[in-house]
């Protein structure tokens, strides 16, 4: 038996009030695709931290090539021959490919003084050629795909001498034709002899192209099974720590209302100036979830922020229960019954440094029964916190804790996203998981580059039609349209119906759902 690529032997990681990492064994066969699965909140991307020198564990010892390493820094473990592709790329847009590789490690000329350009191309093109990447190393990061992004982040890890790489959420930002492509680019990296970690919390992904498969619940690790011989269902079982029904998602026809949220060419312009949402129509029925599907970065973010009140639209109209609210503050707009859960609960959700009774309490924290004009009652706002963990199914179930310890139960969220459509409510739902999409919604909007390509019955569209329109490009065979609809309403590719009454919520998410709000 070889020699394993990486060995790490009773890792913890402590936080404060938060065991992260509770004696974590790992050990990944080299030469093996071996994906990290479980929840998020697990503990995944933290114990790769540790191997990845971001983190320095607690306590217990990190083997790679079979020498006992101590990472101060991502440095040390890029000189250890362990690289790391984030979910977030790291790239410059302005530079081309070859500059992005060797940014930091540029062939010399001259003695030094000046950066070898015409050589960084020529090995970054070698380089490409060796594990097959269809890469232009003259190419300016800005005008790639997302899908070469990544390949460009690979290669710069292998530039810098990777020998194991670990790949974070790797399939978040890319359609469906993507990931088969992204797996393409894992069979060449193992069969050159590399090691691949592949942090998911998607089960399909994991048995397709994992060799083996360890599952963290709670900061331990539960399980290692080969790929081959386990299902979908011990997966799943093993993450949660209980049987679960895998997206086998009941939902009923719904006996849709009127109109409740109307959003009418709404066109917003982001943090750069660039048209994040551009001229985007669509209404939602009381009872029905709405989905919009995209891959990350094509203006959902904007539109939802744009929709719920957190930025202000350079054109169109948002109207609630007929009622334009526009120029209504977040405020108003959640008086109004219109509520948010956004896709970046850290930063824009959750104050981090606070626990769970001062989280659980904002937004009323001025409004009776929890404050007088002098005080906080201290009592009804832990009761208050104490009665949403039941609810809600928070981890750990513990009122004092930090909110960076919250972890939620995705099978409950969908249960309660359904709970609230039975009961009238509307839902915008933005999800990155093209699966959880189309399990839970009634019309699904697909998003490109700003614009609504089409809008589809989530129950008719194949994952590969959806994969197309998500590129921006529509399929050969027309779409089918939009339906479910009630008697007397209608629906096109700018996702309208028409309607009466309701109230409803916004979610969005990078593989989670949120959503909600009020009949």
């Amino acid at each position: 038996m070889t020699e394993p690529a990486v060995e790490l032997r009773e890792i913890t990681k402590r936080f404060p009030g938060v065991l992260a990492n509770d004696e974590v064994d790992l050990t990944v066969e080299r030469g093996s695709v071996h994906a990290l699965l479980g929840e998020n909140g697990a503990g995944k991307t933290t114990l790769m931290n540790v191997l990845y020198g971001l983190y320095e564990p607690t306590s217990g010892t990190v083997v790679v090539d079979g020498e006992e390493r101590s990472f101060e820094s991502p440095r040390d473990a890029i000189d250890a021959g362990v690289g790391m592709i984030h979910q977030h790329f790291m790239l410059v847009d302005t530079m081309t490919v070859a500059e992005n590789i060797t940014l930091g490690n540029e062939p010399r000329r001259l003695g030094g003084l000046a950066v070898d350009r015409a050589r960084a191309r020529s090995e970054v093109a070698d380089l490409a050629a060796k594990y097959g990447f269809d890469v232009d190393p003259e190419a300016t990061v800005a005008d790639l795909s997302v899908g070469v992004q990544q390949r460009v982040e690979i290669l710069k890890a292998l530039y810098r001498g990777a020998e194991v790489l670990i790949l974070d959420e790797p399939t978040a930002v890319l359609t469906p034709q993507e990931v088969e492509d992204l797996f393409a680019v894992l069979d060449e990296l193992t069969a050159g002899g590399k090691t691949v970690i592949f942090i998911t919390h998607k089960l399909g992904e994991a048995m397709t192209a994992a060799d083996r498969i360890t599952v963290l619940r709670d900061g331990k690790n539960v399980g290692n099974v080969a790929a081959g011989e386990t299902t979908r269902e011990r997966l799943a079982e093993l993450m949660v720590g209980r049987e679960v029904l895998l997206l086998d998602v009941d939902r009923p026809p719904s006996d849709y209302g009127g109109v409740v949220l109307d959003v009418t060419d709404l066109t917003v312009t982001d943090s750069r100036g660039v048209r994040a949402v551009d001229d985007v129509s669509f209404e939602i029925r009381a009872g029905e979830i709405f989905g919009i599907a995209g891959v990350d970065g094509n203006g959902q973010t904007e539109l939802a922020e744009a929709v719920t009140g957190l930025c202000v639209p350079d054109d169109g109209t948002v109207t609630l229960d007929g009622e334009d609210v526009t120029d209504w503050s977040r405020r108003e707009r959640i008086d109004a019954g219109m509520s948010y859960v956004p896709a970046d609960r850290q930063d824009e959700g959750l104050v981090m440094a606070f626990d769970l009774v001062e989280n659980g309490l904002l937004g009323n924290q001025h409004s009776e029964p929890f404050a007088t004009r002098t005080r906080i009652d201290g009592e009804l706002a832990r009761d208050h916190a104490e009665s949403l963990i039941e609810e809600y199914d928070v981890r750990p179930p513990n009122a004092d804790a930090g909110a960076e310890s919250d972890v939620g139960s995705i099978e409950f969220i969908h249960e309660r996203l359904l709970s609230l459509r039975a009961r009238g409510a509307s839902i915008l739902l933005v999800s990155s998981k093209l699966e959880e999409v189309q399990a839970l919604s009634d019309r699904l909007g697909v998003v490109h580059d700003g614009r609504f390509v089409d809008t589809v019955d989530p129950d008719a569209v194949t994952e590969e039609e959806l994969g197309l329109l998500m590129a921006g490009e529509r399929p050969e065979r027309e779409t089918a349209d939009a339906t479910p609809t009630p008697e007397g309403a209608g629906t096109g590719d700018d996702g309208r119906s028409s309607g009466g009454r309701g109230a409803g919520g916004v979610g969005s998410g990078d593989g989670e759902t949120g959503g909600g709000g009020r009949e």
